[in-house]
């Protein structure tokens, strides 16, 4: 018996081997191009959404994005739609995802943009200090998102989420920047944005 399963342990090991190679493979997930081709569905083949309340994550700066997925795919950011898509990417996944959308050409939405809106939203944002994060011209930096060029529909929401304590794993800093703020006040933000 002892030498039966001398005679086989090799083979034994040699399939665990292969089974963990295998699983180290599986888990290395998708190529990036098809990564990217799953994110152009909602967000934009060139990373300027199209699809209303989906942000647009062209131009955005690298370790945003990079922060933002390694959020969501922890669980700290909870955003039901974006599950599936988060839960098995890799750090070089997330690393790899995050160049290429900051490497993209931000672009204004087809939506309507309203001038007296985002006049009025400039000069909330100058008395919010909206430009010591997002720098000046609202393009972002490190884990500040840019939110010029920004769809408005979404930069409602979000605004309203942070205003509201309703987005999981907010930055508080975000929260404390737009409370006390009216809807329309955060409206007349988001067209500022959006017009930057």
């Amino acid at each position: 018996m002892d030498w039966e399963l001398r005679q086989w342990r090799p083979l034994v090991f040699g399939l665990a081997a292969a089974v963990v190679a295998g699983c180290a493979a599986f888990a290395q997930g998708m190529p990036l191009a098809e990564r990217i081709e799953q994110c152009g569905a909602c967000h934009g083949d060139d990373g300027n959404s199209r699809l209303e309340k989906i942000p647009s994550l062209a131009g955005q700066p690298e370790f945003f994005v990079a922060n933002q997925l390694i959020l969501m795919r922890e669980g700290v950011r909870r955003v039901e739609a974006m599950e599936p898509f988060v839960k098995d990417l890799t750090d070089p996944d997330i690393e790899a995802l995050a160049k290429h959308y900051a490497g993209l050409e931000a672009r204004r939405s087809d939506e309507p943009l309203n001038e007296a809106m985002a006049k009025r939203g400039a000069e909330i944002a100058a008395t919010r200090h909206c430009a010591s994060c997002h720098r000046p011209d609202l393009a972002g930096q490190d884990q500040m998102p840019r939110v010029a060029r920004q769809r408005i529909d979404y930069m409602i929401e979000a605004l309203k989420s942070f205003r509201d304590n309703t987005r999981s794993g907010a930055d508080t800093a975000m929260s404390a920047a737009v409370y006390g703020l009216s809807d329309a006040d955060l409206e007349a933000l988001a067209h500022y944005g959006a017009s930057r």
